[in-house]
């Protein structure tokens, strides 16, 4: 249960599990945890050894294919694993058992941003200019994990893209790598047709089926050996439509355009109406769109199947749009009833007149008076401000911008603060979270400004003990995505909430979203101790079979 004086603390619920759980009934099911985006992080410091590593078994390690190219040629390369920018798209993707392997052969945790799969990040040439993998030696050209390196890095110079049209998976040579200046030989084209076999295998396709990221965008200096149909109609299988988009950093301005278009947002819209309220969770629930007569379509990729996360958003009318989202959704989920459209809004809910829809009320957002939580004022906030009270008199306490400096800090707050909260009275659920909201707060931590989020720090003698992350819903409407404060303080979450909201009102905030409740009892009773001026009606709109 929370109490009042956790609450700030208490909202980072994983939006992942909450719609796990509406999906499913009271059952829980494990989370498919795949990584979709073409994220982009900071660079690491250069601040190890890579051949220090642990010597890899080989044994272990079942290689898709032979190596084609000459080990000679490959210490001569001065391409392979250099990289001119630190967020550059051919960085190699790591799947999560290939992170777990090289995190196990001496490649600190750091490099892999999502544990569940992600690119690695990358560090600064300290002998050069650009930047290298993390494993890899520019003096001896050697890779420090060479026997347990990603499906990506083994397969090259051979390369897997989408055509132009996104719609079939091509096998090429990359011509970046130095080995091949002519057209392909005999030995080559011998080499790829081995290469098809191996991909098509069980193993393979199930990987690249959980991480689609390891299928390129189309490259024209890639030469195209041969289109893969039936690689391709297997991951079709996986991909359900290959109408379907993933979600990414790109699709922010797209976001903001539609709900522009659709003159969707007010002071009172739910924060789900937002870039950056679904993408910090992709890795565990990923997102896709597709755009039809100017409407986005954003869907959700559930364990148990696909739903939107959003009504449709577009200038067209509701009704039309609802039932092309449900017809597709049908197509992809069959009888499944998984199919469904959270955070419809009372207004719109108005607007939808189609048969057979059925509505049932979702946890609604908490609005309330950014002055009234800024001020705490009257017998109504008297615990509250007793609390800030303590913390200002037994604590030096300030509050600071949040920068990429801050992020190694930060995580080590999240994973204690973590710690405290499984030391609590968690239940099931609640374990669930903690586990979940890791990989979202990492996230947040690395790419917070390209999300368009803002975020502070709280420091109790020079060292950080809490911090909060939130974004401009509209001019008017500030929501508080996550706050974390180190719970062995007393009043600290308390200080740092209302110094949340003074900021905010100081730059023009007339309200304050802390978005729902999760359905939490306790947390329901703690967020009404802060007297919501409303709890925004939502809505889940399902559609019986026909």
């Amino acid at each position: 249960m929370v109490s009042d004086r956790e609450w700030p603390n208490a909202n980072t619920q994983c939006h992942a599990r909450q719609v796990a759980r509406q999906a499913t009934g009271a059952v829980l099911r494990p989370l498919i945890r795949k990584c979709l985006v073409l994220a982009t992080f900071w660079h690491a410091s250069y601040d190890w050894d890579p051949m220090g590593l642990t010597a890899a078994d080989s044994k272990q390690m079942t290689k898709p294919l032979p190596q084609f190219v000459p080990g000679s040629t490959c210490f001569r390369c001065d391409v392979c694993c250099r990289f001119p920018e630190a967020e550059s798209f051919l960085r190699p993707y790591f799947t999560h058992d290939e992170i777990a392997e090289a995190m196990a052969h001496g490649v600190p945790e750091s490099f892999f941003p999502d544990k569940s799969g992600s690119q690695v990040n990358l560090v600064q040439n300290a002998g050069g200019e650009g930047y290298l993998c993390p494993a890899f030696d520019a003096e001896s050209g050697h890779c420090g994990i060479y026997d347990v390196r990603p499906v990506d890095c083994q397969l090259y110079p051979l390369a897997l893209m989408w055509d132009k049209s996104g719609q079939e998976v091509l096998l090429g040579w990359d011509t970046k790598c130095p080995f091949m200046r002519d057209a392909p030989s005999r030995s080559i084209q011998t080499y790829a047709e081995q290469a098809e076999k191996i991909l098509l295998s069980d193993t393979i396709v199930k990987q690249l089926a959980a991480n689609p990221r390891l299928i390129g965008r189309f490259q024209d200096d890639v030469v195209v050996l041969k289109p893969l149909p039936k690689l391709t109609a297997r991951l079709r299988a996986a991909q359900v439509d290959p109408q379907l988009r993933p979600f990414t950093l790109l699709d922010a301005s797209r976001m903001a355009k539609a709900l522009e278009r659709a003159q969707a947002l007010r002071d009172d819209t739910p924060a789900a109406f937002s870039f950056p309220y679904h993408y910090i969770w992709i890795s565990l629930l990923p997102c896709w769109w597709l755009d039809i007569a100017d409407t986005l379509f954003l869907f959700a990729q559930s364990p148990d199947g696909w739903f939107m996360p959003l009504p449709p958003i577009g200038p067209g009318p509701l009704d039309r749009a609802v039932d092309e989202a449900f017809g597709l959704m049908r197509q992809w989920n069959g009888s499944s009833p998984v199919s469904r459209i959270e955070n419809v809004t009372d207004a719109q809910r108005q607007l939808l007149s189609i048969e057979g829809v059925q509505f049932d009320k979702k946890d609604g957002d908490y609005l309330y008076s950014a002055s009234a939580l800024a001020t705490l004022t009257g017998d109504s906030y008297k615990s509250q401000r007793a609390l800030c009270n303590r913390a200002e008199r037994e604590q030096t306490i300030t509050i600071e911008p949040y920068r990429s400096e801050h992020r190694e800090a930060c995580m080590v707050l999240h994973r204690r603060w973590a710690d405290q909260k499984r030391r609590g009275h968690l239940d099931q659920m609640g374990m669930l979270l903690l586990e979940d909201a890791e990989s979202a707060h990492a996230r947040v931590f690395q790419e917070y400004d390209r999300i368009g989020l803002s975020g502070v720090v709280g420091k109790v003698n020079n060292e950080i003990a809490a911090y909060t992350f939130g974004y401009w819903l509209t001019p008017h409407t500030w929501c508080i995505l996550f706050e974390v404060a180190d719970r062995i303080i007393p009043g600290l979450a308390q200080w740092v909430f209302r110094e949340t909201c003074r900021m905010a009102s100081a730059q023009g905030a007339i309200w304050i979203n802390a978005m729902d409740d999760a359905g939490l009892p306790g947390l329901r009773a703690a967020k009404s101790a802060y007297h919501p001026t409303s709890v925004l009606a939502t809505w889940i709109v399902t559609r019986k079979a026909t």
